[in-house]
């Protein structure tokens, strides 16, 4: 994934300012999209790309599908052990 993000930077830098600012705004967007998953409990703070993550194994109430723009509106952040 590291490698990937460095490969795209890279790409970028050669991009005209134009260029840059649509495709970091599709991703953006793309990225905002994406499906993740969240405990409900009281306790939650994070959220998961795996419905299976060993994070989510303790959880208290229901675990939900949300879009990763929503778990962060929800102030989740990425689970430790999907980091």
């Amino acid at each position: 994934m590291k490698l990937f993000l460095l490969s795209f930077f890279i790409l970028l830098i050669s991009l005209d300012t134009t260029t840059y600012n649509q495709i970091a705004k599709n991703i953006k967007n793309k990225a905002s999209e994406s499906t993740v998953y969240v405990c409900t409990g009281p306790s939650s703070k994070k959220y998961h790309f795996t419905k299976s993550c060993r994070g989510l194994s303790r959880c208290s109430k229901d675990i939900v599908k949300v879009t990763l723009g929503k778990a962060k509106e929800m102030k989740r952040t990425l689970c430790g052990w999907e980091d």
